[in-house]
């Protein structure tokens, strides 16, 4: 892991041109590769990215790890370390990554994909690419991208050996052409390989398989003369066949792989010399690959200048190493429901179904309308109803006079009106039977509501109410 602290490059003068960085590199000993663990501090002691800034080593494997990763980009690493024997958690924050290990394999507590998957949640740069090494997770996928490419290419300058998939051991019934060799699962180094010499055998095997509930594959057995391994570390390359150079058909394979899942900066091909002389390309490798030969210093040392590489490339074309993006707050709303105000327009409430909304306004006694429920919540203006002479009145108070359209408060009905007439007002006649109380429910027919409104039209029609009170209360004490 690097850890490249937030340093502008307006501001290198003032960190003294000094960067610490966190690296954490695990270098796995392979059952095929004697190559000692070689601690990757050593590796990187003096070396500097953009000749300025040091470099902090961390490292670690996967099984020592874990991470919590944030959608506004903030990231931290956890790693067990000893310290006087005893095992503690150290987190840290690292910017660059380099992969070492095998994310997944067959065996118990060796899938570590979560912990890719958290890498890229957090946006960590990474050789190889985080998106290839969770695709390199399952071998017949990288198997089927070896395919295309030998579509592509054709069989002999792609010679890719012959190869059967099985999702299943339901699937193997097909008798292939004996000896075969079947790899069970996602397996590595030799593990999960039988070479099976007839179809008994082979029958044995589909039992094993469904005993494992995973995939396999089976392609035919090449009796070889010498194994080929062609590797690629950045832009060097290496052939070994009893170590012999690099020529341009092996070149031309570990180049086209390289290509695959967005490009692999460290990579290998492995491929056989049958005793036909023919050559087999089984598998292709990526940066978990093991170091072999006597010239593992010298790759190591290519490894590391490669990480350098990419951590310069990354510090020269970003203004800040490690930007971060910024969280978006927003303000809360509040909640507290104010009475409304007789100097501002109260918030409309949408036009009931059936007709559009119209203002409210004086109306003559008409049909009555059942009340309307409303949602709980802060009282708002009524709306009118989708008839122009229907109109809904609340329930009468006691010991007092009732007026059309006075909702009360503890009620969640709506009083609904239509606007006033065009025809001027005529004077109201008291009815004979009618008492006086009657006469003045009769002529104080306006709602509440008609204060919360502040247009002309509306103004007029208090006057006009207000002019037909003072004539009903002339007429009733005329006598």
């Amino acid at each position: 892991w690097w850890h490249m602290p937030v340093v502008p490059a307006t501001q290198e003068a003032e960190a003294g041109g000094s960067l610490e960085l966190t690296q954490a590199v695990k270098a796995t000993v392979s059952h095929d590769c004697t190559t000692a663990l070689q601690p990757a501090a050593k590796c990187f002691r003096g070396k500097k990215v953009l000749g300025d800034y040091d470099i902090k080593v961390e490292q670690a494997e996967f099984s020592e790890l874990n991470l919590v990763a944030h959608a506004d980009g903030t990231y931290a690493v956890d790693m067990q370390v000893l310290r006087n024997g005893t095992k503690v958690v150290r987190s840290f924050r690292p910017d660059f990554v380099l992969i070492r290990q095998h994310a997944f394999g067959m065996a118990e507590n060796e899938d570590f994909r979560h912990l890719i998957i958290g890498m890229q949640y957090a946006g960590l740069p990474s050789i190889n690419s985080l998106e290839s090494i969770y695709n390199f997770c399952d071998k017949p996928w990288v198997f089927a991208q070896l395919v295309a490419i030998y579509k592509t290419l054709g069989g002999e300058k792609f010679p890719l050996i012959e190869q059967t998939y099985y999702p299943n051991h339901k699937e193997m019934l097909t008798l292939p052409t004996f000896p075969v060799v079947v790899k069970i699962g996602h397996a590595h180094s030799g593990m999960g390989k039988v070479k099976v010499e007839n179809h008994y055998d082979f029958q044995d095997i589909a039992s094993v398989v469904a005993l494992t509930q995973t995939y396999a594959t089976a392609e035919p057995f090449i009796d070889s003369k010498y194994d080929i391994r062609v590797q690629k570390i950045g832009n060097n390359y290496k052939a070994y066949i009893l170590h012999i150079a690099t020529n341009s058909q092996y070149k031309l394979w570990v180049d086209t792989c390289s290509e695959m899942f967005g490009g692999l900066d460290i990579c290998a091909v492995k491929a056989v010399h049958g005793k036909d002389g023919k050559d087999y390309i089984f598998e292709v490798m990526d940066c978990s690959m093991p170091l072999i030969g006597e010239h593992q210093v010298e790759d190591r040392q290519l490894i590391t200048e490669l990480v350098i590489s990419k951590m310069n490339q990354l510090l020269s074309r970003t203004p800040a190493l490690s930007p971060q993006r910024p969280l978006t707050t927003q303000q809360p709303q509040s909640g507290t429901l104010k009475d409304p105000d007789s100097s501002k327009t109260p918030p409309q409430r949408p036009p009931p179904q059936g007709g559009p909304g119209q203002p409210q306004g004086m109306q003559p006694p008409g049909k009555v309308l059942p009340p309307r429920r409303l949602p709980p919540g802060p009282s708002l203006p009524p709306s009118s109803s989708s008839s122009s002479s229907s109109f809904s009145s609340a329930p009468q108070r006691p010991g007092g006079p009732t007026t059309h359209g006075d909702a009360p408060s503890s009620s969640s009905s709506l009083a609904e009106a239509q606007p006033p007439l065009a025809a001027p007002p005529q004077k109201p006649q008291p009815h004979p039977q009618l008492n006086k109380s009657q006469s003045l429910t009769n002529a104080f027919s306006f709602s509440e509501s008609s204060f919360f409104r502040s247009s002309a039209n509306e103004d007029e029609a208090k006057a006009e109410t207000i002019r037909s009170l003072r004539k009903s209360f002339a007429s009733l004490f005329s006598d």
